[in-house]
């Protein structure tokens, strides 16, 4: 398995973490560190100039950033995330977003501006209204939220709708607008409004578009709106929902990692014993390991699945992707969770303050069940799979 980042980076990561939570601060310094250590080039393959790992070593490595700084490796996973689209695409014969994939390359820091207040659809459909300029291109008008990258972004990934029944461009009835605009280009408002229990480095701040501007040239898809297997849907989705898992699956794998520490630490006044020898915290931390070994099966198995279905169509799942990403993401947010909550309950009453990393990392994992998809979205997914859609 290939590392990008040293042992040593990651140890300064993990220092800065704690700062950056106490003072709701941006990572910009684990940004730089990350930029002139190729890390935004991770995906990028390696005849654009990035390192080429696959989205397997790509998992792996946001896992281990996440165990050491999990607000800064939520933040660059949504720039992970529209690489691995261009990657997705690229690997398919698809060369739509390889401009994507050079830009990356050449230090570009590509922001998911998608999430919107109230849309349940997420990308089936968009509050945010894209208005033709008269060339092929669009601007912009609504409210993103969550925008993580909000202080460093350069380009921007957006969704809007385009309700004007074919004027300005071919084809008629709303189309779903896939676009890129940029930070120089303007249109645009970011909110400082981001002060949240936890991932707070990531600075995840509402934008507001007010005329940001894409040229033909940036406008990727015009999608009818509801479900779509076009691919670049298709790489949005398992992109999004298996790197986000991964994220979730470091916390989990840091939180064991301390739940032992502690326990081998820590003396019973009842036994004279260290709590490494009671029988009820042993089980805990069996229980915990033993979910972390699921977890990494899950998310070796659906990676490596996806690396290789773009030369090997028999593993193609197709509109099958949607189940096991969905449900990929709702088991391993759930199951970290779990893992964190365990690992408090046999570290002691000292994780409740607010300068305990595990206290840290019992807000940070919260965040998981308000990214999609949600547990009601994956269930329902998986039950359209098999009983077929709602009458």
């Amino acid at each position: 398995m290939t590392h990008l980042l040293s042992d040593e980076l990651l140890g300064t990561f993990r220092e800065r973490a704690a700062d950056y939570d106490r003072d709701n601060a941006f990572f910009a310094e684990d940004l730089a560190d990350l930029q002139a250590a190729g890390y935004l080039g991770t995906m990028v393959p390696t005849a654009f100039g990035g390192a080429g790992l696959s989205l397997r070593e790509t998992a792996r490595e946001q896992a281990r950033l996440s165990a050491h700084a999990p607000a800064t490796a939520l933040a660059v996973n949504m720039h992970h995330v529209w690489v691995g689209v261009g990657r997705y695409l690229h690997e398919r014969g698809d060369s739509s977003l390889d401009w994507l994939l050079a830009e990356a390359a050449a230090g570009e820091v590509f922001g998911f501006g998608y999430s919107e207040p109230g849309n349940d659809l997420v990308l089936l459909g968009s509050r945010t209204e894209a208005r033709p300029d008269g060339a092929g291109g669009y601007t912009f008008h609504g409210r993103k939220i969550f925008t993580s990258n909000s202080p460093a972004w350069t380009r921007l990934g957006v969704l809007g709708l385009d309700s004007s029944n074919g004027t300005g461009r071919r084809g008629g009835g709303p189309r779903l607008v896939h676009a890129f605009v940029t930070r120089d280009g303007g249109g645009f408002e970011i909110l400082d409004d981001w002060d949240t229990i936890g991932m707070r480095a990531s600075q995840s701040r509402t934008t507001r578009l007010d005329g940001a501007h894409a040229p033909a040239d940036r406008v990727l898809r015009l999608l009818p709106p509801g479900p779509s297997l076009d691919p670049y849907v298709l790489g949005i989705f398992t992109s999004f929902e298996v790197l986000l898992a991964s994220v979730y699956a470091g916390i989990a794998d840091r939180a064991l990692e301390l739940a032992v520490e502690a326990v081998g630490r820590r003396t019973s006044m009842k036994t004279g014993k260290p709590y490494s020898q009671d029988p009820d915290v042993r089980r805990r931390i069996a229980d915990m390991a033993l979910t972390q070994d699921s977890v990494w099966l899950q998310i070796d198995g659906i990676t490596r699945d996806l690396d290789a279905s773009a030369s090997d169509s028999t593993l193609d799942r197709g509109a099958g992707w949607f189940r096991a990403a969905a449900g990929l993401k709702v088991r391993v947010t759930e199951a970290a969770r779990d893992v964190v909550d365990q690992a408090v309950r046999v570290s002691g009453g000292s994780t409740y303050f607010s300068s305990s990393e595990l206290g840290r990392l019992y807000r940070d994992v919260l965040a998981g069940i308000f990214h999609p998809s949600s547990d009601d979205s994956a269930h329902a997914t998986a039950a359209q799979s098999l009983l077929g859609p709602l009458e």
